[in-house]
């Protein structure tokens, strides 16, 4: 039982010198801001996991409440339901809804669909697309669905960079707030200061 116990030991010894755990680090290089250590190693790659939480399908994901894109797509875009909402995989799709139609003998309703191409704030990280669907005296056999081009893309894509862009900048002051820039003073004090 003893000898068992000690080539079990020196195995595990062993497996864990082989792990990198005792690599020399440059003091100069190296935060001593815990987060940012941890936050580097995970972009790295880095770290011990076993498993727990993970999703079988793989692949690492943002949360989407982080994303000012996402988060701005899903306000400016609140007056309608969702038919689909997949953050992983870049898009929105609403439900077909009522638009307005001064003559009552066609039932027009819209579909708005909104693809994430990026995670920056940009305008070509969003394509928008419109399909239009036409019901003749309200019967359902007589529809018909296309794809339209229309100022309303254009207007959605604004209004979702615009609203995007003043989060982010929400964001960056509430994380930045008490951060000091010389002489004492304060991000968030210079932001007062500013509003002033």
């Amino acid at each position: 039982m003893k000898k068992f116990s000690i080539i079990i030991f020196l195995l595990f010894f062993i497996s864990l010198s082989n792990c990198g755990i005792y690599k020399k680090v440059d003091a100069r290089k190296t935060s001593v801001n815990v987060n940012d250590r941890v936050a580097k190693n995970m972009e790295e790659g880095r770290g011990i996991s076993f498993g727990l939480g993970k999703d079988k399908a793989g692949g690492t994901f943002d949360f989407a409440s982080s994303n000012e894109l996402w988060r701005a797509s899903m306000d400016v875009l609140d007056f309608v339901t969702f038919a689909n909402a997949s953050y992983s995989g870049g898009i929105l799709i609403t439900d077909w809804f009522n638009s307005d139609n001064k003559s009552g003998e066609k039932n027009r309703e819209l579909k708005i669909t909104v693809r994430f191409l990026s995670n920056e704030i940009r305008a070509d990280g969003l394509e928008i697309s419109l399909h239009e669907k036409i019901c003749v005296n309200n019967n359902s056999n007589s529809c018909s669905i296309k794809k339209i081009k229309s100022t309303l893309e254009n207007e959605i894509k604004l209004a979702i960079l615009k609203k995007a862009t003043r989060l982010r900048k929400d964001t960056n002051i509430k994380r930045n707030k008490g951060k000091s820039f010389g002489k004492g003073r304060s991000l968030f004090k210079e932001n007062e200061k500013k509003k002033k």
